[in-house]
């Protein structure tokens, strides 16, 4: 067998400055988020004035429980219709259309978010839609199913589908197959496309932004009107706050993959 080369010192110099330059400036804004100055860019000592000021700005807090409900809506449908898009596509290669089908499913992944949030707003305005909640959870949705497609389709054409078909050989119908053999197989791909659809809801700006209504702005929207203004120290406590969720959000979604994970490895031998 070759032996593994080890990392020389260029390597890990590279892989230092590499993680410095992602994770380094997200550091500084969850300490400087606990700073008792006014000033941004000035250190006063550690406080949590800036996490009482936050909880007391009713937009910011509006504009935050926005976000979430969008986040969560949108990426539990494209979830749903990602999956049954993402079947139909691994399961259904002989189908008529399916060319079609699967390059207007992939074409938000390469789409400018401009052009989908342009026509987005125009297809609103043609339906005499009010803009608000569900306009931006629509547009999420269109944005982040693909993504979820793309993860499942691959679990899907990595998975034995001789498992399937036994549990068919041995009386079981199609849909209670999939519900009790490949679902569970393809539980941890399709835990990992919810939570890259909600991170993906969580952060977007650009298509929000056209497709927001008055009262309905989300939190990107928010932070991104006040930091025009200057950055005031409550944008660094609330940007905190989202780190920390999208940690707990990993998190679980890891621990509920790895469960899904072992119980269906565990029934796939039956």
């Amino acid at each position: 067998m070759r032996k593994i080369s080890r990392l020389s010192r260029f390597n890990i110099a590279s892989l230092a400055l590499g993680f410095a330059f992602l994770y380094l400036p997200i550091l500084i804004l969850v300490i400087y988020s606990f700073n008792a100055s006014r000033l941004v860019t000035v250190w006063g000592g550690w406080s949590l004035r800036w996490y009482h000021a936050l909880f007391a700005d009713r937009a910011m807090i509006e504009a935050s429980w926005m976000s979430l409900r969008v986040a969560f809506s949108s990426a539990t449908i494209a979830t749903l219709l990602g999956t049954l898009a993402a079947v139909a596509l691994a399961r259904g290669e002989r189908f008529r259309g399916r060319t079609l089908f699967s390059g207007m499913l992939y074409a938000p992944l390469v789409m400018p978010e401009v052009i989908t949030g342009l026509s987005l707003l125009l297809l609103f305005v043609a339906l005499n839609a009010e803009r608000g909640f569900w306009t931006v959870t629509i547009a999420h949705t269109t944005l982040t199913m693909c993504f979820v497609a793309v993860v499942v389709q691959s679990r899907l054409g990595s998975l034995d589908r001789s498992l399937e078909e036994a549990a068919m050989d041995l009386g079981c119908p199609p849909v209670r197959a999939f519900l009790s053999v490949t679902l569970p197989l393809i539980a941890p791909a399709i835990v990992a496309g919810w939570m890259l659809a909600f991170t993906l809801s969580l952060d977007d700006l650009v298509i929000a932004s056209f497709t927001t209504g008055p009262g309905s702005a989300t939190l990107p929207i928010r932070i991104y009107s006040e930091v025009r203004l200057g950055v005031k120290p409550e944008i660094n406590a609330i940007c905190t706050l989202v780190i920390a969720l999208i940690a707990v959000v990993i998190f679980i979604a890891s621990l509920a993959s790895k469960l899904s994970s072992s119980q269906g490895e565990s029934a796939a031998p039956l």
